[in-house]
């Protein structure tokens, strides 16, 4: 639990982000915590629950969000302009220092924002709980040269990446294919480069390769990239954007793509949202983009805490 003097904290902070969107005539939207669909996402488990739907036999299967993405979409798509959500999402498998299975998020979209005017306002909504701090924007690709020594990373290897976990003394990896090169190089991102990033500052890490695109837009000029960004404070992953993928039948591919490597890493099957396909299909994203930001995560740099558990009311292991 935390301490009375960290939750009267914690409710002016969510007052100021409330009001940071409020000044910009940005509307907040409560979406339902609960669906019917799940994210595909290989990397994220929903927790799932039975509920049982009057008019229906059988009990129905509704999972937790893991983000309020989807309907935000199908907001956007119904004519909402800006919006912002603030409130709880759930993402089941991880408890550590950093992660709770239930956790806040704000997540924002911004129409007509492309990936650098993104990255400013999520800066200042950062910086509107950490103050003023020196701000880098720095390419996946330069960031790997100036953070880990290693040039050229899309052209890169798998060998030059383990070279560079080596040089850099991070302990032996056993289990990894020799010739993966995107887990290889996702290594040295995390083992080497993301802790020092946001040192004394804000650092935004932009286009990240295409494979990592999840719903970003590909770069126009270079099909490697894509327009996705990354927050990162003291070392500490913030908040992750986008330039919004517009394209029904796109977003239908790779949802489908992940569905598939669930398969292949024996996860659940999850439903697709039918109903946010078919929204962007008929009526169409506006061109924008979007962010979500931990706010648990940014509360822990502005209290100065070292756990998670200290800023928020109560932790799982307490509920």
């Amino acid at each position: 639990m935390t301490s009375i003097d960290h939750l009267k904290k914690r409710s002016q902070a969510l007052k100021t982000l409330r009001a940071f969107f409020y000044a910009r005539s940005v509307m907040e939207v409560d979406t339902p915590m609960l669906s019917a669909s799940a994210t595909p996402d290989v990397h994220l488990r929903s927790l799932a629950t039975q509920v049982q739907v009057p008019g229906q036999a059988d009990p129905s299967r509704f999972y937790l969000h893991t983000s309020p993405e989807y309907p935000m979409k199908r907001l956007l798509c119904a004519g909402s302009g800006d919006i912002f959500y603030l409130g709880k999402v759930f993402r089941d498998g991880d408890v550590s220092r950093r992660h709770q299975v239930e956790f806040t998020l704000l997540e924002w979209y911004r129409l007509g924002f492309d990936l650098p005017a993104m990255m400013d306002e999520t800066v200042k909504v950062v910086q509107t709980l950490l103050g003023e701090r020196a701000v880098e924007m720095i390419s996946y690709e330069e960031a790997f040269a100036a953070y880990a020594g290693l040039d050229g990373i899309h052209d890169a290897n798998a060998e030059k990446c383990q070279a560079c976990l080596k040089a850099h003394q991070v302990p032996e990896i056993v289990g990894v294919d020799a010739d993966d090169k995107p887990l290889w190089e996702q290594l040295v991102l995390t083992e080497v480069i993301e802790p020092q990033l946001g040192r004394e500052k804000i650092t935004c890490l932009y286009h990240y390769p295409s494979r990592e695109a999840a719903l970003a837009q590909i770069h126009p000029q270079d099909e490697r990239l894509a327009l996705r960004f990354e927050v990162f404070v003291d070392g500490m992953e913030l908040a992750n954007g986008y330039q919004e993928l517009g394209d029904a039948s796109e977003y239908r591919r790779r949802f489908e793509t992940s569905l598939k490597q669930r398969e292949d890493n024996h996860l659940p099957k999850v439903p697709l949202d039918e109903a946010m396909l078919t929204a962007l299909a008929s009526d169409g994203l506006p061109a924008c983009s979007g962010v979500a930001l931990g706010v648990d995560r940014l509360l822990m740099l502005a209290f100065q805490a070292e756990d998670i558990r200290e800023v928020v009311p109560f932790a799982i292991e307490e509920a």
